[in-house]
């Protein structure tokens, strides 16, 4: 077997509403769909959404670093051979996590359907066939914010996920309302995305803790592995790492440092599932727990985000798989997603392959 091309295609869809985070707003959701063809007819499909206040990646550069430099690398190579494909994309072209991680979805994607196995098998089997989500919760005001949370919490989702960052006030407020409006079974993480001040973090996250934070996720920035370290050590919430973690090299200065209890691996930040196994294979190594986060992305690459999920034992925070749901129709693998936002969870596809419809 053996690759003969590779095609792409840019997908919009609009959220529902805007999705807001401390670092910027998208009005829509824009990913780039790379469908890999061997020569023997089969098909592979993977996605990459760039958000370029969170990764710095616009779309344009994405689709230039992967059709002129990471997808030649893999012509005439076996799809089977995800280490090979990845040496190979590697060495010709630094950096572009986001273009490697499409054609590595894609690889996989092609591989369990020649092999007539659903993706998680080759990420080692199935531990959950239901993968339970959190709900995002994007910024608004505390009254919408409050009111979205609970409306989630009451439909069954086990974690819910607000965004603050901008107000560390505000937050404990929010922090403090979501909690007093939501099961006590349900938990509750804030997501910073790097949003604190250094000096005065640790008095905020202990204010957090005491109005009932379970988890709190890249407080500091990206860099700062000393304060993550300081926060992790006063106890009280449990710290999530997700800007800090980029690389295996990422992981490990982590773990060396003791920066986070959690690392939250994003399959398209990292580079794709055959990275996401080695990162969540190094805090299984130190007992550091996983989230499968996504940053979101439209269906391929959020089934991607769940097969993994399905497969690694420390996964054990609810995994963010919200995407699909917040646009106003899901283009790529809707019918995989149908009922999800009533539910809370996502059931594992078992059919050959990610499990899309395209």
């Amino acid at each position: 077997m053996q690759i003969a091309s590779v095609h792409t295609r840019i997908v919009r869809a609009p959220y529902r509403r805007p999705f807001v985070i401390s670092s910027g707003t998208s009005p829509e959701l824009i990913s780039l769909v790379v469908e890999v063809r061997t020569a023997d007819g089969e098909s592979g499909f993977g996605e990459a959404s760039p958000m370029t206040a969170y990764t710095g990646e616009t779309l344009a550069g994405l689709e230039a670093a992967l059709t002129e430099h990471v997808a030649p690398a893999l012509i005439g190579r076996d799809p089977r051979d995800l280490a090979g494909a990845h040496a190979a994309m590697d060495a010709a072209i630094r950096g572009q996590h986001l273009a490697k991680a499409a054609l590595d979805i894609a690889l996989h994607d092609v591989a369990a359907r020649a092999a007539g196995w659903p993706v998680h098998l080759l990420l080692g089997g199935c531990v959950r066939p239901r993968v339970p989500t959190a709900w995002v919760v994007g910024l608004g005001t505390l009254e919408e914010m409050v009111a979205e949370a609970a409306a989630y919490a009451a439909r069954g989702f086990v974690h819910i996920k607000v965004k603050g960052g901008e107000d560390p006030e505000l937050d404990v407020r929010l922090v403090r309302s979501v909690r007093e409006a939501v099961a006590e079974s349900v938990e509750l993480s804030l997501d910073a995305n790097e949003g604190y001040d250094p000096g005065t973090a640790g008095r905020t996250v202990s204010r957090l803790a005491d109005a009932g934070l379970d988890l709190i996720e890249q407080p500091l920035p990206r860099w700062d592995l000393a304060g993550m370290a300081m926060l992790r050590s006063r106890g009280g919430v449990r710290v999530m790492a997700d800007e800090s973690v980029y690389s295996l090299h990422d992981a490990l200065e982590i773990v060396r440092r003791g920066a986070a209890d959690v690392l939250n691996i994003k399959i398209l930040k990292v580079g794709g599932l055959y990275r996401a196994r080695q990162i969540a294979a190094v805090a299984e190594a130190a007992g550091l727990a996983v989230k499968i986060g996504t940053m979101p992305e439209l269906g391929v690459a959020t089934l991607a985000a769940a097969h993994l999920a399905a497969a690694l034992p420390n996964a054990t925070v609810a995994a963010d798989l919200v995407g699909p749901l917040l646009v106003g129709e899901e283009p790529l693998a809707g019918a995989a997603f149908a009922g999800v936002g009533d539910v809370g969870w996502v059931d594992v596809p078992v059919g050959a392959g990610l499990g899309h419809d395209l």
